[in-house]
């Protein structure tokens, strides 16, 4: 038959929770040494009995085990405090995102002439001005551009008739040449 299942609550007799301490006690510090020497790991123990009496074991030094505790946890502290600041900085930056993106989506349905009866006299003023300075500078890029084609289609026409100049000139020595050749025949 097996044993039945230990009720985990505080052991009312003084002597009963004595002999069940020290039991229990030596069974945890033979398992802290067990796990040290079989994984090779740092482990450290510390206990102290409900008298104040202190027990500990360490596998590298109890004092040592602690100090690298909390060399471990003040680092991961610090970088947990350098995540939760970063964190909240993205946040606020996703925000910041956000407002602007919702700002600049209003202030291109203005400019598409949506959503224009909230704004006040003023506002209108200022879009209608920010309108004319885009027309404007779409006005002069187009006249740059056009400019810049008449320019182009200047120089093509130059040369489409330099070359057709140069073609008639050739023809004109062809007609010659055959007209010669046609004489010479005719001649003979």
């Amino acid at each position: 038959m097996g044993r039945g299942k230990v009720v985990l609550e505080r052991i009312s007799n003084k002597v009963n929770r004595q002999v069940t301490f020290g039991k229990r006690k030596k069974g945890l510090l033979k398992k802290a040494s067990e796990l040290s020497v079989l994984c090779d790991a740092e482990v450290a123990l510390i206990l102290f009995s409900n008298e104040g009496k202190l027990f500990h074991f360490g596998s590298t030094g109890t004092k040592n085990t602690i100090d690298r505790y909390r060399q471990f946890h003040s680092k991961n502290t610090i970088e947990g405090e350098d995540g939760e600041h970063e964190s909240q900085s993205i946040c606020q930056a996703v925000t910041k995102l956000n407002a602007k993106y919702q700002s600049l989506q209003l202030l291109n349905r203005h400019l598409l002439g949506e959503d224009l009866g909230s704004l006040s006299l003023k506002k209108l003023r200022n879009l209608e001005k920010q309108i004319e300075g885009t027309l404007s500078k779409a006005r002069k890029c187009k006249t740059k551009k056009m400019l810049e084609r008449v320019e182009a289609l200047r120089k093509l026409d130059t040369e489409l008739e330099q070359q057709n100049k140069e073609l008639k000139e050739k023809i004109d020595k062809e007609m010659q040449l055959q007209e010669g050749n046609y004489r010479r025949r005719g001649s003979l």
